[in-house]
């Protein structure tokens, strides 16, 4: 089985010691986004749904860089440090993932890198 790692400038770059995904054979493995603005690599701020919809077009971007969509996920992971978020989370995903819906978990955190209040990963299933 083949490893690709991907890359895009459209979403934010690594800030750590990983690849924004990795494709192994037909799976794409995404890394957990921010909402970094990918033009200044700052976190965004303001409402809650702008930073939801900044992790949702970051995980965007680096699927297509992969060769797929968000429709093509398989299971997704998204972090909050406030689960009074997680309705929000619910309406804006829904914009950006089809029916019918990838696998998901919600988990409430402590905290995320750089004060971030949301953090999403996905998998891909491109076969």
């Amino acid at each position: 089985m083949s490893r690709k790692v991907i890359h895009t400038e459209r979403a934010p770059q690594a800030i750590g010691t990983y690849s924004q995904a990795v494709r192994a054979g037909d799976t794409v493995y995404l890394s957990g986004q921010i909402p970094l603005d990918p033009a200044t690599k700052e976190l965004i701020s303001g409402d809650i749904e702008a930073e939801v919809r900044r992790v949702f077009e970051n995980l965007e971007a680096v699927a297509e860089a992969a060769g797929g969509s968000l429709a093509q996920a398989v299971k997704v992971n998204v972090y909050l440090t406030d689960l009074a978020h997680f309705a929000k989370v619910n309406e804006i995903m829904a914009l950006y993932f089809p029916q019918p819906y990838p696998a998901r978990a919600a988990v409430g955190v402590a905290q995320l890198p750089r004060g971030a209040r949301v953090e999403a990963e996905c998998v891909l299933y491109l076969g």
